[in-house]
C-alpha cells in the first residue's frame, strides 16, 4: 500500500517564522524548490508500497493564533498565481507551500481577462510590499485549451456556443494563440504536419505553454515602469503525468522548472523556436 502525508505543522509562540523570499530571484527559487520537492515525493512511491511524508512549517500568526488578541492575519503573500480552475492542480501542494504564502487566482485555461487580471492588479497594488513575483501556470492537457484546439480544428463546433457568452469569451481568446501555435508548426514542420498522429496533441501542448508566457508578458508589462517594478512576471506549466513544471526558455535548451516570459517579438520567435524543438514536442510528434 501506497501512502502520502502532508503535514501542515505550526509550532507554539516565539518558534521562528519561515523567512520570506528577498526578490525575485529567490522567489523563484524557492517556488523551484518546493515543486521539484512535491514531484519528487509522489515520484517515490511510484516503484511499489511505503509511506512518504513531508512537513510544511506555517506561521501560526496566519491562522490569528499568535498575539494576546488572537487578531486577524493580515495577508503577506510573497508570490500570486494565475493558474488553471482544473482540480487535478492544486497549486499550494504543487509549490509546497502553507496559507498565506500564495495569492491564487484560478480560471479556466488561464487566461487574463478582465476579472482576472483585476484581481493580480489587487494583489500587486496592495501586497506589495511582500509580493515579488507573479506567476502564470498553465497545464498539460488543459480543457479549455483542448476546447479551443478542437474548435480550431473543427470550426463547426462554434455553432454550439455562439449564444454563450461567457464560454465564448474564453475559447475566443485562446484561439489566437491556437492560431499563432499551429502557424508555428506549420512553418517549421511543413503542411503535412496536420497528418501526423500526434497533431491534436502537440497543438493543444504547444498552445497551453505559449498561452502562459503570453499572459506572463502582458503582466510584465503592466509592471514595467511602476511602483511595482521589482516584481516580477513568470510562467511555467505544470505537467500532470510527472508532476513537473515545464518551459521551454528563448535561446536555450532548458526546460525544467518557471522561467521569464519572453521580452519582445525578436524573443518570442526564439521562444516559439524552443517549444517545437524541445524534447516533450518532439517525442509527441514521433510517437506513432
Amino acid at each position: 500500500m501506497r501512502t502520502v502525508e502532508i503535514t501542515y505543522r505550526y509550532q507554539a509562540d516565539g518558534a521562528p517564522a519561515r523567512l520570506p523570499p528577498s526578490d525575485a530571484a529567490a522567489a523563484r527559487r524557492r517556488l523551484d524548490e518546493g515543486s521539484r520537492a512535491f514531484a519528487a515525493l509522489i515520484g517515490s512511491l511510484s516503484d511499489g508500497g511505503g509511506t512518504a511524508s513531508r512537513i510544511i512549517a506555517v506561521d501560526p500568526r496566519d491562522f490569528g493564533l499568535s498575539g494576546a488578541d488572537r487578531s486577524v492575519p493580515a495577508q503577506h503573500p510573497f508570490a500570486a498565481v494565475l493558474g488553471c480552475s482544473d482540480a487535478r492542480v492544486p497549486v499550494e501542494l504543487i509549490f509546497n507551500e502553507g496559507p498565506n504564502d500564495l495569492f491564487v487566482v484560478r480560471v479556466a485555461g488561464n487566461g487574463l481577462g478582465s476579472d482576472t487580471l483585476g484581481s493580480l492588479k489587487y494583489a500587486i497594488e496592495h501586497i506589495a510590499a511582500r509580493l515579488k513575483c507573479v506567476v502564470v501556470l498553465g497545464h498539460s492537457g488543459c480543457g479549455a485549451v483542448s476546447a479551443a484546439v478542437d474548435l480550431f480544428l473543427t470550426p463547426s463546433r462554434y455553432l454550439p456556443i455562439a449564444g454563450s457568452h461567457a464560454i465564448r469569451n474564453i475559447l475566443d481568446r485562446l484561439l489566437i494563440v491556437v492560431q499563432a501555435s499551429a502557424k508555428m508548426l506549420h512553418d517549421t514542420f511543413g503542411p503535412d504536419v496536420v497528418r501526423r498522429r500526434g497533431y491534436r496533441e502537440v497543438l493543444i501542448e504547444a498552445s497551453v505553454v505559449t498561452n502562459a508566457a503570453l499572459a506572463a508578458y502582458t503582466l510584465e508589462q503592466e509592471l514595467r515602469g511602476g511602483p511595482q517594478a521589482s516584481i516580477r512576471a513568470f510562467f511555467g506549466v505544470y505537467l500532470l503525468g510527472s508532476r513537473e513544471i515545464w518551459a521551454p526558455r528563448a535561446g536555450s535548451r532548458l526546460s525544467a522548472g518557471l522561467a521569464e516570459p519572453p521580452s519582445d517579438l525578436a524573443t518570442f520567435r526564439e521562444f516559439a523556436d524552443a517549444v517545437i524543438q524541445s524534447d516533450r514536442i518532439a517525442a509527441m510528434l514521433s510517437a506513432q
